[in-house]
């Protein structure tokens, strides 16, 4: 008897990032119709270092936006303000920073884990509690690892562990590999604001290679299936 083919891995989902929000009012603007253009699964909000008031103000002007439009809302890193601003969650890197948010975050809110830069301490993220883990974003020095070794890594992960992996996209065409390597979500962000066509269009354009990237790693499994 032939084993049972394993279901189908759903499409990725794109999981934005936001610039550094000192004043939100454009973000305000543009997000409604960025969310309605692309499947946008989470947003990652990098709030400018300010006074807890402050941040906690601009988190709170963006939160019903981001939730209206079906997405969830991380901060990136401010455990402290995630409840406190309607967040639904946050993103930490490195595995002090997530152990030491843990206690906080569960079991109600989301909490994912970067920074992970060997296989070992990406196990452990798993099995600590990490509601994802992400891979391919750049170090305190702005390096980051090739687009082969973010999507090695992200093979590697999808094949053994039950924990979503995110893979950090530089480029349209990153996010597009990384969803045929095995990602269950794809960060966007930088390029995504500063593509001349507008955030929208290029959102649309990453989800575009998202499913394209998809559909050429399902085509595969389907003819070996076959």
């Amino acid at each position: 008897m032939s084993a049972k083919p394993a279901p189908p891995r759903p499409v990725p989902r794109l999981y934005l990032a936001t610039p550094v929000v000192d004043d939100p009012s454009s973000l305000l603007a543009s997000l409604p119709a960025m969310l309605a253009a692309a499947d946008v699964a989470a947003v990652l909000m990098r709030v400018a270092e300010s006074d807890p008031r402050s941040m906690l103000a601009r988190i709170k002007a963006l939160a019903p936006v981001i939730q209206s439009g079906g997405a969830a809302l991380l901060l990136d890193g401010h455990v402290d303000l995630v409840a406190r601003g309607g967040a639904d969650g946050a993103h930490l890197s490195g595995l002090d920073a997530l152990q030491e948010a843990l206690p906080s975050l569960k079991p109600d809110r989301i909490a994912g884990v970067g920074g992970l830069f060997t296989r070992h301490d990406a196990m452990i993220a798993g099995e600590g509690g990490a509601d994802y883990v992400l891979f391919g974003e750049p170090d305190a020095h702005g390096q980051r690892p090739s687009a082969e070794a973010v999507s090695e890594r992200l093979q590697w992960w999808a094949e053994l562990f039950e924990p979503p992996c995110v893979g950090y996209a530089a480029t349209k065409d990153e996010a597009g590999e990384f969803a045929a390597a095995g990602a269950d979500f794809v960060l966007v962000g930088d390029f995504i604001w500063a593509d001349q066509a507008g955030p929208a269009a290029a959102l649309a354009a990453a989800g575009d290679a998202i499913r394209q990237g998809y559909a050429t790693t399902s085509g595969h499994i389907k003819a070996t299936q076959g």
